[in-house]
């Protein structure tokens, strides 16, 4: 499961996610990626999966790019516990997601593959997802 090795604070403030995205919208590695549509925090444990589900497709060929990583610590309290007596465990890591963002980008296989591949691992997520292409792409 993706998590950082370490952080500096053990627990975060919420924060917002207004606008789109303004860095990592735009593909930089592959030639096919998924473009995330709506805001999201997005668990490391999402991440895996679709990364599972898109490797498992792709039966190791090419390469996988994740753009995002998950460093976003989130807590919880435990369950019927009063309010106050201060802030919960950390539970998971967490990274939020503005829509624009390229979540997996993918290389080294066929239109076709790419694009399933992709699918299957978009279904993982918890947001909708576009599938795009690099313009200079030609089979």
């Amino acid at each position: 499961m993706l998590q950082p090795k370490r952080s500096k604070y053990r627990r975060a403030q919420k924060g917002r996610m207004k606008g789109n995205a303004q860095r990592g919208n735009q593909l930089a590695f592959g030639s096919f990626g998924i473009k995330a549509l709506e805001q999201a925090w997005i668990t490391g444990r999402q991440l895996e999966a679709a990364r599972q589900a898109v490797t498992r497709y792709m039966k190791r060929e090419g390469q996988l790019w994740i753009r995002v990583f998950p460093d976003k610590p989130i807590t919880k309290k435990p369950a019927e516990v009063r309010m106050g007596k201060g802030k919960g465990a950390p539970e998971g890591f967490v990274v939020p997601v503005t829509p624009g963002r390229i979540l997996i980008e993918a290389e080294g296989v066929s239109y076709e593959v790419a694009r399933e591949a992709l699918r299957l691992g978009a279904q993982k997520l918890p947001i909708p997802t576009k599938f795009i292409v690099r313009r200079d792409y030609a089979e």
